[in-house]
Order: structure tokens, then sequence, then C-alpha cells
């Protein structure tokens, strides 16, 4: 068979109307994919920051892997114990400390068989002296998919 410079270009244009299309379904398909996990993802960090606003300690507890790792870039690395004790000193001593994502910094990825990272800036605010003070921050949280549910394992917090 023999094909002509014409039927070459023909088929040609053919391959690649046909590899655009595919390309456009498996495009289209991961951003449903990362926008399903940005609201998965959106919905978890509100239940993690609801059980810190509240103090709810018991709760607070079941959204992190045990082997946490909580780097902040002034206390250093924090432990999973650590952090519950601080939560729970936190809650005994009765401040209004409170935590606010801002949604239009909200980022979120996925990580192949594990889970997916966050990447945001949030405000915490607390009465000091009578007066409101609200600090913004950067983090960066990696969510693990477990059997148990969605936990935190790893976290960077920084620019404090």
């Amino acid at each position: 068979m023999h094909f002509g410079s014409k039927h070459l270009v023909i088929f040609a244009l053919m391959i690649v109307s046909c590899s655009c299309c595919c390309l456009a379904q498996v495009d289209e398909s991961h951003q449903v994919h990362t926008e399903n996990l940005t609201e998965t993802i959106k919905t978890m960090d509100d239940v993690v920051f609801d059980a810190f606003n509240n103090r709810d300690v018991k709760k607070f507890k079941t959204l992190f892997t045990e082997d946490l790792e909580f780097y902040h870039d002034k206390d250093g690395l924090v432990s999973y114990p650590q952090l519950m004790e601080s939560l729970q000193s936190l809650a005994s001593e009765n401040s209004d400390l409170k935590r606010e994502l801002l949604s239009e910094s909200l980022e979120v990825y996925p990580l192949k068989e594990y889970g997916a990272m966050q990447i945001g800036r949030h405000e915490f605010c607390h009465t000091e002296n009578g007066q409101s003070d609200c600090g913004k921050f950067k983090f960066v949280h990696i969510w693990q998919n477990t059997d148990d549910g969605w936990k935190i394992s790893r976290v960077i917090s920084y620019d404090h």
C-alpha cells in the first residue's frame, strides 16, 4: 500500500485529533478528581480546626497519626504526644485562641497511594491585654488516607 503525501497529512491529522480528545478526557478526569480531593481536604481541615477551636481534645486526637511529625519554625520538631499535651494545656487555660483557614490560599495536591498535601495560610487570633491579636501564617499538612479515615501525618508551620 502506498500513501501519498496528502494521505499522510490526513492520517497524521486524524491521529493528532484522536490524541487531543483522549488527552482532554484524561485532563477533565484529573480535574474532577482534584476538585473532589480539594473539597475532601477542605472538609477535613474544617473538622480538625473545629475540634481545635472548641478544645475537643478527644476528637482532635483522632485526626492525627501517632507517628506525627510537626515541624514549627520557632519550636522545632513536635511529636504527637507533645501536640496533644499542648492542646490539653490550652483547653485547661480556657484560652480564646481560634484558627481560621484563609480559603483563598488553599492548595491541595494528590500524593499517590498515600493521601494529599495541603498548602495554605491560616489566621490565629486571641485576646491579649483586652485587644484582639491576630497573626497569619503559612502551613503544609500531609494527609494520609488511612483505614480509619483521613489523618494528618506531617505538618510544617512557618512564617511566624
